[in-house]
């Protein structure tokens, strides 16, 4: 057991001691209240912060599914749309072969009409052009694109720039033919160049070979002149032989195989008192009052003439009109036509009233006499 001293002294180092250590938990509570005080407020206020993250988390949660329901329906309207793409690339494709099968059939209906085209833009430039076109221009893949005054042609003597000019200016189509240095001749025709929308984008021009024309024109105006010249000899032979006709006191007619009349000298037209009009065309029976209409005529004209070449002395008494009775005698000749043509007859009269009627040959005309 101490000494009381070291008692006394133990208890008031032990009081002070304990002193010491209540004021430091006091302290340390003190410290702790203050941290548990801090951590109060930063739980509350992250508290209140999750609680507004919560409401923003919900509200974006909203939005999201919001967002979600116009993404379906955008992928609903992206599914029909792609939809109708695929209908529009079909009807796309649809047409891009048809293009093709059109461009085809042009490409090959350009290179066998044997027509040469040249497709020129607004400025005169070469876009495309035909095989063909390769015979009037010197032209090769390479010059698409390139004026069409810089490309030689085979026509010396025409300048077709200035004319596509005036096209391009007064979309007038012209056309007109040329020849080249070979002697050959075309048919160039310059027209506006039209898109789709009546839109002028050029002209065209396109060369029409017409030499095999050229030629049959040149051999039918050589055959029009022969043959003008014939009928103009044959006119002039026509006009001469009628002269003397004309000339001829006794009046006669030309028949052709039909009996019909062909021409008639002026001494018959004035002798019967007839027109041309009245007579020419008209059947040898069926003039004036049919005095020519005989039986006996018929058979010498239709079937002794034919196989010999004349007849003589063959007489008629008749009543004409406007001239009275008169006594006729007729003589008739063969005229051989041409191959290939009839034959016609010359006919005379010979007004024989004043000397009477030979007698063999003389056949009256009974009919007309029965009247008198």
């Amino acid at each position: 057991m101490p000494p009381p001293e070291k008692r006394t002294l133990a208890k008031r180092v032990t009081g002070k001691g304990a002193s010491k250590r209540v004021e430091e938990l006091e302290q340390d509570l003190a410290y702790t209240k203050e941290n548990l005080q801090a951590t109060i407020e930063e739980m509350q206020a992250a508290n209140e912060e999750l609680k507004s993250t919560n409401e923003e988390l919900q509200s974006t949660n909203e939005e999201l599914q919001s967002t979600n329901e116009e993404l379906e329906t955008s992928q609903e309207e992206l599914q029909s749309v792609n939809e109708e793409i695929v209908t529009v690339n079909a009807e796309l494709q649809a047409k891009i072969e048809q293009l093709t099968d059109i461009q085809n059939d042009m490409k090959n209906l350009l290179e066998n009409v044997n027509v040469g085209t040249i497709f020129l833009d607004t400025r005169l430039a070469i876009k495309r052009f035909t095989r063909d076109a390769t015979k009037v221009f010197r032209l090769v893949a390479s010059d698409i694109g390139r004026p069409l005054a810089d490309i030689r042609s085979v026509i010396p003597d025409d300048d077709l720039i200035p004319e596509a000019t005036m096209v391009l200016d007064s979309l007038i189509l012209r056309e007109k033919q040329v020849r080249t240095t070979g002697n050959e001749w075309y048919l160039v025709r310059i027209m506006p160049y039209r898109t789709l929308e009546n839109v002028i984008a050029g002209v065209v021009l396109t060369f029409t070979d017409i030499t095999a024309l050229k030629a049959v024109e040149a051999e039918s105006r050589r055959a029009r002149d022969y043959a003008q010249s014939i009928i103009d000899t044959s006119r002039r032979a026509r006009d001469y032989a009628q002269s003397i006709i004309d000339t001829v006191r006794e009046p006669f007619i030309v028949l052709n195989a039909d009996m019909a009349v062909v021409s008639a000298s002026r001494a018959f037209y004035q002798t019967f008192g007839v027109k041309p009009e009245e007579t020419q065309g008209r059947s040898l029976y069926a003039l004036g009052d049919r005095q020519w209409d005989i039986p006996k005529l018929h058979e010498l004209l239709e079937t002794i003439l034919p196989k010999d070449t004349s007849f003589d002395n063959f007489a008629i008494e008749h009543d004409f009109p406007g001239i009275g009775h008169r006594i006729m005698l007729l003589n008739a000749r063969r005229i051989p036509g041409e191959a290939g043509t009839k034959h016609l007859i010359l006919l005379a009269m010979e007004d024989i009233t004043t000397r009477g009627v030979p007698g063999q040959g003389r056949i009256q005309d009974t009919q007309s006499r029965t009247g008198t």
